[in-house]
């Protein structure tokens, strides 16, 4: 069935939902971090609620397809819970890679860890923020300009490429033109004050480390954000499901960063299998009139990336060690 014949979801009642049950998450995860206080989360710990996160997602895609079913249909059910699910998986996991760039800013500006659960939940607002925008402005431009779905296959297809080919290099953060932009224009203290981002000192404000670090993740979230937004678009045009499997892919992220933390040169070759997603899905859009990739297959091809790139890091040694 072609993207363009399906319906959308355009309820009222399944948007106002959808803003509760997301408002109901980020307090509850609002609560934990501030019962957590400074306690560094265990690897337990982030996996317990990693788990919860993915269940509750899961339980979303549930409630979706059984509303769906009891007023639509069933065959309407399972092509929305699969578009659901497929936009999820693909977000997650072009999460991962952004989790990555996180770790190396934290490190390199060395933030102690019970600091960075607030980035951590600075950032996934920021980005939940960010998502809904361009999100908003893609629906907008495909439903306007259907050409434009051919621009992001193109680019989808350029950034898996260049993110096999291109060499890792470490960010030259002495260089970056925001962090020399607000070492011009703002005072910057070079010790790290709890989880403040600033602070008043004789009359002046004075940031932190802290701010930097999250002004940068700010950054981050906007670079990602525009590779993964269209990627989803080439599984469903439905700005609902769009926004929904988007917003639950970052929710988890806090618990996600920290179970990974420890495990990232485990996956070295993680970052084929997110470019052979990236190089699928731009391949998909590139040819959507001439051929449609039906929802259950796409699904099946992307966690096949997922789990050849994953079992294969863990029997095949990376070529370089990282730092020790």
């Amino acid at each position: 069935m072609p993207l363009s014949s399906i319906p959308n979801i355009d309820s009222p009642f399944a948007w106002i939902a959808l803003f509760i049950f997301v408002a109901a998450a980020l307090a509850a995860d609002f609560m934990m971090l501030r019962q957590q206080g400074s306690r560094v989360i265990s690897f337990k710990d982030a996996l317990r609620w990693s788990v919860i996160w993915i269940a509750l997602a899961m339980v979303f895609c549930g409630g979706l397809w059984l509303t769906l079913d009891l007023s639509d249909g069933r065959a309407l059910a399972d092509v929305k819970a699969g578009e659901f699910l497929t936009g999820y998986i693909i977000e997650k996991s072009l999460s991962v890679d952004n989790l990555f760039v996180f770790l190396m800013l934290f490190n390199a500006f060395k933030v102690p860890l019970p600091q960075q659960k607030k980035a951590l939940m600075i950032g996934i607002i920021a980005a939940i923020i960010l998502r809904i925008l361009l999100i908003l402005v893609g629906a907008w431009l495909i439903s306007r300009f259907s050409w434009v779905m051919y621009i992001f296959g193109v680019f989808l297809l350029y950034t898996g490429v260049k993110m096999v080919v291109a060499e890792e290099e470490e960010p030259d953060l002495q260089n970056n033109k925001l962090i020399r932009w607000m070492q011009k224009h703002l005072t910057i203290t070079h010790e790290y004050h709890g989880s403040a981002l600033y602070l008043v000192k004789e009359g002046a404000r004075v940031f932190t480390p802290l701010f930097v670090v999250v002004a940068l993740i700010g950054i981050t979230d906007v670079m990602f954000a525009v590779d993964s937004i269209p990627a989803i678009f080439a599984v469903t045009t439905d700005p609902f499901i769009v926004m929904s499997s988007n917003i639950f892919a970052v929710l988890g992220l806090r618990a996600l960063y920290f179970m990974l933390a420890g495990m990232a040169d485990r996956f070295h070759l993680l970052k084929f299998g997110l470019a052979a997603i990236l190089v699928f899905i731009g391949a998909k859009m590139l040819m959507m009139d001439f051929y449609h990739i039906p929802v259950g297959a796409s699904l099946t091809i992307v966690l096949a990336f997922l789990s050849v790139t994953m079992v294969a890091s863990l029997y095949v040694k990376p070529k370089h060690t990282g730092k020790h």
